[in-house]
């Protein structure tokens, strides 16, 4: 189903490999081969740059509207549908929308899974996704630090042994690898976490879950055991590049509090307040009260009222 995305990552990283191979690398080496992977990993991130830029300044919003949400979900706890309503009425009002939060990722993903395809497919030697069998050769042969481009954990000594590899060694530095992609990417959730961690209300369920994720984020490199090498260089070059955006953008737009003055939420003129202007939250429905009948007596006749018969004139 996605052959024509494994297509497109399979020739990018043919042509690549083909202009440092023009500057002079071995085309067979170790250094061709993972330079072209850093390469491809550069070339998407740069595209993705100004999806990054979005990202970031939706968190900031989100952030800044936590205050109100948080009245909107006390006000209506006992009314879940009417509390979804004014949630999005409340994204809608300042122009936020939150799949933007996690679009990048959700971009960056199958260009992970198409290139994790190519090089399993180079490791069991098919000539498929824009390889020939002279480049499925030559990818297999290229050692990165004495380990196949296409090794993995689990791949058997032979395996490796045919290449021209320690298994040991092969092993040793993919187990290094798969600790710097989960310290890396516990490093990147950190470093996006601690900038609005002061933002952020004690209870909310959204900072309580990143905070489980970032902490489970070193178990990720369990995953890796299962990935070729050329995989993890991938992987490890988005994280590195991730930080150093990070680090660069926010820099650019602190966040207001982030330097020690008064977060935008303390001060009379809020950033919320310029954002989402003076909101009035819909009034709830008025509950019709009960009518209260008067029962009026019964008008009884005279001689009932005065307590005797009506004398006879």
């Amino acid at each position: 189903m996605l052959d024509w995305l494994y297509n497109i990552v399979g020739w990018v990283l043919i042509q690549i490999h083909s202009g440092l191979t023009a500057l002079g690398l071995d085309p067979d080496g170790g250094w061709a081969w993972g330079l072209s992977i850093v390469t491809l990993t550069v070339v998407v991130r740069l595209i993705m740059v100004p999806l990054f830029v979005k990202q970031m300044h939706t968190q900031r919003k989100m952030q800044e509207m936590q205050p109100q949400m948080a009245k909107v979900r006390e006000r209506y706890k006992n009314d879940k549908q009417r509390q979804q309503q004014e949630l999005m009425k409340l994204y809608q009002e300042s122009g936020t929308n939150p799949v933007m939060g996690c679009l990048p990722l959700l971009l960056q993903m199958p260009v992970f899974f198409a290139l994790f395809s190519v090089l399993r497919s180079v490791a069991q030697g098919q000539a498929q996704y824009g390889f020939t069998a002279d480049l499925v050769h030559s990818a297999q042969g290229a050692l990165i630090l004495h380990a196949p481009l296409a090794a993995q954990f689990t791949s058997s000594a032979a395996d490796l042994e045919q290449y021209g590899a320690n298994p040991v060694t092969a092993k040793i530095v993919i187990v290094i690898a798969c600790v710097i992609m989960g310290l890396t990417t516990f490093l990147t959730m950190r470093q996006s976490i601690k900038r609005t961690a002061h933002l952020q209300v004690a209870d909310n369920p959204m900072m309580q879950s990143q905070k489980i994720m970032m902490y489970m984020a070193p178990a990720f490199g369990l995953f890796g055991l299962g990935m070729p090498i050329g995989v993890l260089i991938y992987w490890v070059t988005s994280n590195v590049w991730t930080m150093g955006q990070q680090h660069f953008l926010y820099r650019k737009h602190p966040v207001p509090g982030a330097d020690g003055t008064a977060p935008a939420s303390s001060t009379p003129n809020t950033s919320a307040k310029g954002l989402l202007g003076k909101r009035k939250e819909s009034a709830p429905e008025p509950v019709e009260q009960p009518k209260i009948e008067r029962k009026q007596p019964k008008k009884q006749p005279r001689a009932k009222r005065s307590g005797g018969n009506p004398q006879k004139k």
